[in-house]
């Protein structure tokens, strides 16, 4: 007894996103039911699977066609880019057209799978196919109408398959409350994949859900897919989980004063950005310097537009002093406008992140994504941009979303709800007064960094946006001519004050020279008068040495008169 392996064997499809729902393709070796209604794409999926066998896992197919003939499956192909005849004429690809006809089976009142299987096998072994498809079995099987033999004949076909090891897919058109017309076909497949085309509200939209999955698990959700010039590509948005990780890298808003107002080093690499406000507020504005900066700075930005074409926004842009058509045409800013009604919700998504995947950007604008409330509920829309904007963080894409607010909403709130979301909130409003309108610019959020609490004015000039720092007058925050008025009367009064101090400075310097004159000839009379008393004092000096000279010389005078005297007594008595 062989051992059983924990894995089961899969078959990759090649098809974008569908190889991830199933975690690696369709079940090798083991047949799958592609099922669904007229139009839906069940015969692309199956040529997909066999092309891309064929091109890029080195598996030949067969395919089987029981309606259309090998030139129309070629002709219907080749708008893809895919050239059947080129894969034949390699014996990559083999191509039968079996023609039933009900009538002659009725006749003979026999049917069988015998002459079938002889025709498949002979096609197998031509080519070595690895991959076989059978479109479709209505075909095959719309004259059996008992139930017993043609369940009989299911399982024979499918366990034909299972014998011979390819990996088969077997399309069927869906039936009224049933996956298949008739009912049994779900039951003996061991995959089955459901292919819906769907219009709400005159809206279409493709969805491909795996219902059945033997021994795999698989993604359980409707998935959006999309069939445009390269096929069929699943976009599998709901596997989305929250293990992305968070960059410290800080890029530019493109406007340097609002980078100052985040902490002076702008929005984080792979953050979410609402910009939300009234009409006229000047989102777009800002979101063009978004983009500006993005491309500035050598990378990729992707802008989604649902409101104005790529010209006309170029054209608008460059009334501010801003021009984008020199990157678009570097091939750095990619614009993809459309009108929110000529797509489902889920079909924008789609084609969103297809066009996220093929050019890989480093930043992308949605401007406004309030327009997608025109094709869904808040509750269909928050669902599907919540997704998005995972995809974005997932990818460190910094996303930046105009939201627009009507008259009458509470300013700090948006109509889908996604603000909670958002890592950060910028709020730009009117200010009204004096019968202006000026606007004005509030950080309320901002995750994970210091940030501004002051509104600023926001102008549009000929050279882009200028933020002007809050400016508070008697009655608040002015803007406009209030606010010129206002720095007319305070340059006004602030003129006065110098005049008052300067004319006050003045008069000080003339009582300083007039005290200095005073003092000056203060001194001068000091002076004057100090230099008479110094010469009386050295006159009053000066006799009082004459004077005691005088008396010293009388004094030795009487001395010899007295010395004179006692000689001439003493010769007298003597």
């Amino acid at each position: 007894m062989s051992a059983i392996s924990n894995s089961l064997p899969k078959a990759p499809t090649g098809i974008d996103g569908f190889d991830e729902i199933t975690s690696g393709g369709l079940p090798a070796g083991r047949p799958t039911l592609v099922c669904g209604s007229a139009g839906c794409g069940k015969t692309l999926f199956a040529m997909e699977f066999l092309i891309h066998g064929a091109m890029e896992y080195k598996e030949p197919g067969v395919f089987l066609a029981f309606e259309e003939t090998a030139e129309d499956l070629a002709q219907n192909v080749a708008s893809l880019g895919f050239d059947i005849n080129d894969l034949i004429a390699k014996k990559k690809l083999a191509v039968d057209h079996v023609h039933i006809e009900r009538s002659e089976i009725e006749e003979t009142g026999e049917y069988d799978l015998d002459g079938l299987f002889v025709r498949l096998n002979y096609a197998i072994d031509s080519v070595g196919a690895k991959r076989v498809v059978l479109d479709t079995l209505e075909a095959l099987f719309s004259s059996l109408p008992n139930e017993g033999i043609l369940r009989a004949e299911l399982r024979r076909l499918f366990h034909w398959l299972k014998d011979k090891g390819v990996t088969a897919v077997i399309t069927a058109e869906r039936g009224s409350g049933t996956l298949t017309r008739h009912g049994l076909e779900e039951y003996v497949s061991d995959c089955v994949i459901l292919l819906d085309h769907r219009v709400i509200e005159q809206m279409s939209t493709r969805r491909l859900r795996v219902v059945k999955y033997r021994g795999s698990s698989h993604g359980t959700n409707e998935y959006p897919f999309l069939i445009d010039e390269e096929g069929i590509s699943v976009i599998p948005i709901t596997s989305i989980g929250l293990d992305h990780k968070a960059s410290k890298e800080r890029v530019s808003t493109g406007v340097p004063k609002l980078d100052l107002m985040l902490s002076g080093k702008g929005l984080y690499r792979g953050s979410s950005v609402l910009i939300s406000g009234t009409a006229g507020t000047g989102k777009s504005s800002m979101a063009a310097h978004f983009a500006l900066a993005a491309s500035q700075r050598g990378e990729r930005c992707l802008y989604f537009a649902f409101e104005e074409s790529a010209s006309q926004i170029t054209r608008n842009m460059r009334s501010i002093g801003i021009d984008l058509q020199p990157w678009v045409n570097r091939g750095l800013l990619r614009f993809s406008a459309s009108r929110p009604t000529a797509y489902g919700l889920e079909m924008h998504v789609a084609r969103m992140q297809k066009q996220i995947q093929e050019f890989k950007p480093h930043a992308v604008v949605i401007d406004p994504l309030t327009n997608l409330m025109n094709i869904g509920s808040p509750n269909e829309v928050q669902s599907a941009l919540l997704r998005l904007i995972d995809l974005l963080k997932l990818r460190q894409i910094t996303g930046l979303f105009t939201s627009l607010s009507h008259d009458g909403q509470a300013l700090e709130s948006t109509e889908i709800g996604v603000s909670s979301i958002m890592d950060t909130w910028l709020l730009l409003r009117d200010i009204e007064s004096n019968g202006e309108r000026n606007r004005g610019l509030y950080v309320l959020k901002s995750r994970g960094m210091a940030h501004s609490n002051q509104v600023r004015e926001f102008r549009l000039s000929s050279h882009g946006i200028e933020l002007i720092p809050a400016y508070l007058g008697p009655a608040g925050v002015l803007t406009g001519s209030a606010r010129q008025a206002q720095e007319n009367s305070e340059l006004a009064d602030s003129l006065a004050r110098k005049q008052e101090i300067e004319q006050r400075q003045s008069q000080l310097e003339r009582k300083r020279k007039t005290l200095a004159v005073q003092v000056d000839a203060l001194r001068a009379t000091f002076e004057a008068e100090e230099q008479e008393l110094k010469r009386m004092i050295e006159q009053g000096q000066l006799r009082e040495t004459m004077l005691t000279d005088d008396r010293r010389t009388m004094g030795r005078m009487r001395q010899s008169e007295d010395d004179a005297d006692r000689k001439t007594a003493l010769r007298k008595h003597g």
